[in-house]
């Protein structure tokens, strides 16, 4: 099943410095029927103004994926980590026990990322906070695992769920396969382009909310940029 949420459906609100699109319930958005995806709680697609961010703020018991498609964030937090992700890169935090954090965009324009939450399988643990490059050409034409509870997943991201996160680039015509399984959900946003499973057409920053399908095929109809999240 693959139920089409498109970009003109969802939820947010325009700050000025901040125009928040959420996929699911957050903040002052509130839609019984979209408070998750399994354990996936919130997919945001933001645009931060230049000079602009969140201030700090505290989070605990949440697996928080970065994924910047546009710009850069500029990351720091009470444990002293400081970091700038740049567009294709990826930031996670696991906030454990509980962690400030503060995110800026200082650059001269404009950042776009999409900002995923998982729950965790299990509550407190230190809290830590990573980043690493990830090259779109490397995944061109497949699936690359960008995040992951899998201790399998070397080059990944760890995180404490059971849950990854894995993107694609794909040319016009060409299509990827992920192996999801029956039991478990997906959730698919091309951050650019258009893509169609399973005859459903994907459009730019849509949400396509997958179960019960063991193959997920995804055919670009455009040069699309894709990120999925596989959750228990």
């Amino acid at each position: 099943m693959i139920e089409l949420r498109p970009f003109a459906s969802l939820g947010g609100a325009n700050h000025g410095w901040l125009d928040a699109k959420h996929h699911f319930s957050f903040a002052d958005y509130y839609d019984p029927s979209r408070m998750g995806w399994g354990s996936l709680r919130v997919w945001n697609d933001d645009t931060i103004q230049p000079g602009t961010g969140f201030p700090p703020h505290p989070h605990r018991n949440m697996e928080i994926i970065t994924y910047v498609r546009k710009g850069a964030i500029t990351h720091e937090d009470s444990l002293g980590n400081r970091g700038r992700t740049e567009a294709g890169d990826v930031q996670v935090m696991s906030a454990g026990s509980g962690i400030a954090h503060s995110e800026y965009n200082l650059e001269d324009e404009e950042t776009q990322i999409f900002q995923i939450w998982i729950m965790p399988t299990r509550i407190g643990g230190e809290p830590r906070w990573g980043a690493r490059p990830f090259p779109k050409g490397d995944r061109a034409g497949s699936f690359v695992t960008l995040a992951s509870g899998a201790p399998e997943d070397d080059g990944a991201l760890p995180i404490r769920t059971d849950a990854r996160v894995a993107a694609a680039t794909l040319k016009a015509g060409e299509t990827a396969d992920y192996r999801l399984g029956k039991s478990r959900r997906g959730y698919l946003v091309p951050a650019t382009g258009a893509v169609e499973i399973d005859g459903v057409r994907i459009g730019a920053r849509d949400g396509a909310a997958i179960s019960d399908l063991d193959l997920v095929r995804v055919k670009a109809l455009a040069d699309s940029e894709i990120v999925l999240v596989d959750a228990a």
